[in-house]
């Protein structure tokens, strides 16, 4: 059940199903950054929470964007993806027409003008971070796999079953994961 792909930027990190972690429990993390130097920002795609982004931002516009928690560091900040490139100065390229950050004012103001839509960006509270080597080493102990991501996938508003159909699509070593229960105990 070995994967050749290595985890790089704009790679997509899977939890294997008995990872017990509160945050990282069947989760999908974009890889925003990776090297071995300096280590691995992501942003667990797959997990939203029960706010909206107005009601966690002060003064932010009026919307209906979903929040996700991308992770256990700094909860307190927020961080985005986004497909509007050039149109957010500052912007970081990830992959494909996947970036990140940018000048968040001028994305306020393209929200406030109905200019962004929700499948264009996607918001964070917190992001998931390793120190060089160390998502090596859990990569050694099999607590993840890496596989390609898709800008449709990682910008998806449908998170609920988001885990189980990349694994189902990785083939069948990896679809008896998808059907894991999520507490094995109670199976």
């Amino acid at each position: 059940m070995s994967r050749k792909i290595k985890p790089s930027q704009g790679r997509l990190l899977i939890s294997e199903p008995a990872l017990r972690d509160f945050y990282f429990s069947r989760s999908i993390v974009l890889l925003v950054e990776h090297t071995a130097e300096e280590g691995t920002f992501g942003l667990i795609i797959n997990k939203p929470i029960n706010l909206k982004l107005n009601e966690v931002v002060k003064d932010f516009p009026q919307n209906e964007f979903p929040l996700y928690l991308g992770g256990p560091v700094h909860p307190e900040r927020l961080f985005y993806l986004h497909t509007l490139g050039e149109q957010l100065p500052g912007s970081i390229h990830v992959f494909g027409n996947i970036y990140w950050g940018g000048d968040i004012q001028r994305l306020m103001e393209m929200i406030d003008l109905n200019m962004v839509s929700r499948n264009q960006v996607k918001f964070f509270i917190g992001y998931s971070g390793w120190d060089a080597g160390q998502l090596n080493k859990e990569m050694e102990e099999k607590s993840w796999i890496v596989t390609q991501a898709t800008a449709r996938g990682v910008l998806s508003n449908n998170p609920k079953d988001m885990w189980g159909n990349i694994l189902k699509k990785l083939g069948n070593d990896y679809a008896i994961w998808a059907n894991f229960p999520a507490d094995p105990i109670l199976n």
